[in-house]
């Protein structure tokens, strides 16, 4: 009698191993079982977090990255030639107007002055004898005792001498002026930076600043606008809009004064293709320094309204932002949305949400569209 053995009945570790490899296969081929995220029947539907969308007003925000200018600055120079007698400042003190910061050495000066003085004396004793012969050369010719080629001679004579006490007035001038150039003075009020040469130096027109001042209240910040943005104000109408300007400082706090928009240039910048803009800050303070490089925002004056929801609820995948929304039955919907503006943690919403949408700002990754949900409220946000 023949015997035919039976299959061995597999083992439980090659069954496991065998149902592990079919439900990757599964997951693979896209016939997995359903997302952790739906709830088991019977169960009670997922808690979530909603907040209603809602018209707020919005100032509009366009950030730039900008650089502190003073308004008033002054490399000072010297203008004529000699050693440096004298410094008459501290360095990074405030300066008045008209105050005496370096001397120069004004012996050779002083004495330029002197000779030019002593030559308009002897310019106008020349020209005094000179009229005094025109003189008599007129009255001898009206007896005719002398002939009228030395009248004319004398006229001219007079006229040089004349001429000549002009000339040496300008060169007393001249040499006067060189003087008073031995004092340099403060031109504006402001605070003096670090004197660049020292008392024995040689100085002259060609020595470069001597010390710089600068006038720091007010100050500016200028920035570059694409221009790209610039015709898109143009076109919308924004650009006859009044900004405010803010800074941020470089430790992430806002500046506490805000600016106005003076200055807006002719011309593009072709390396960049930008325009540059200048806006003026008070600063009595101090905190803007000349060079500064800081973060400003151009704020429109005027508030507009705007669909806003909390910037919890925005989510991102490859397509772009999108948010979860509660609908009608309780339901999950995925609304795809065009985000603008942020303010104080709400993001204006250009399409996708209308006013009374509710948004799913906690427990999204609890949730997937169409699945029913039992939302909760959260508790209303203030308005800035």
């Amino acid at each position: 009698m023949t015997t035919t053995a039976r299959p061995r009945d597999p083992s439980p570790s090659w069954r496991l191993r065998h149902a592990g490899a079919l439900a990757l296969l599964a997951l693979w081929c896209g016939f997995g079982p359903p997302a952790a995220a739906q709830a088991p029947a019977g169960a009670p539907p997922t808690a979530v977090v909603v907040s209603e969308a809602e018209k707020r007003p919005l100032t509009r925000s366009f950030p730039f990255v900008g650089r502190v200018q003073a308004l008033d600055k002054v490399e000072l120079r010297a203008r004529v030639q000699g050693f440096l007698q004298r410094r008459v400042f501290t360095e990074g003190a405030q300066v008045r107007e008209g105050d005496l910061l370096f001397v120069i050495e004004k012996a050779p000066f002083e004495a330029a002055v002197a000779q030019q003085r002593a030559a308009v004396a002897v310019a106008q004793a020349g020209a005094q004898n000179a009229a005094v012969q025109l003189a008599r050369a007129r009255d001898l010719a009206r007896t005719q005792n002398i002939p009228q080629a030395t009248v004319d001679q004398r006229a001219a004579d007079d006229a040089q001498a004349r001429a000549r006490v002009l000339e040496a007035q300008a060169g007393l001038r001249d040499a006067e002026i060189n003087l008073g150039y031995t004092d340099i003075k403060a031109p504006l009020d402001g605070r003096i930076g670090r004197s660049n040469f020292t008392v024995g130096a040689f100085l002259g027109p060609d020595s470069g600043s001597l010390a710089t001042i600068v006038r720091e209240d007010p100050m500016t910040i200028t920035f570059s606008v694409p221009q790209r943005m610039m015709v898109e104000a143009q076109r919308s109408g924004l650009a006859e809009e009044k900004f405010v300007v803010r800074a941020i400082l470089a430790d992430g706090k806002p500046y506490g004064h805000p600016g106005t928009i003076d200055f807006v240039d002719v011309q593009v910048d072709q390396r960049t293709d930008s325009v540059a803009v200048r806006a003026r800050f008070p600063n009595p303070d101090r905190m803007l320094v000349d060079g500064q490089a800081v973060r400003v925002a151009a704020e429109t004056a005027t508030p507009e309204e705007a669909v806003m929801i909390p910037q919890a609820a925005i989510q991102r995948d490859q397509s772009g932002a999108f948010v979860l929304v509660v609908g009608a039955g309780e339901k999950v919907e995925v609304r795809r949305v065009a985000t603008g503006t942020v303010d104080a943690g709400w993001v204006a919403i250009a399409s996708g949400i209308a006013p009374g949408d509710r948004v799913i700002v906690q427990g999204v990754q609890r949730v997937r569209p169409g699945q029913v949900v039992a939302p909760t409220t959260a508790p209303p946000a203030p308005r800035g």
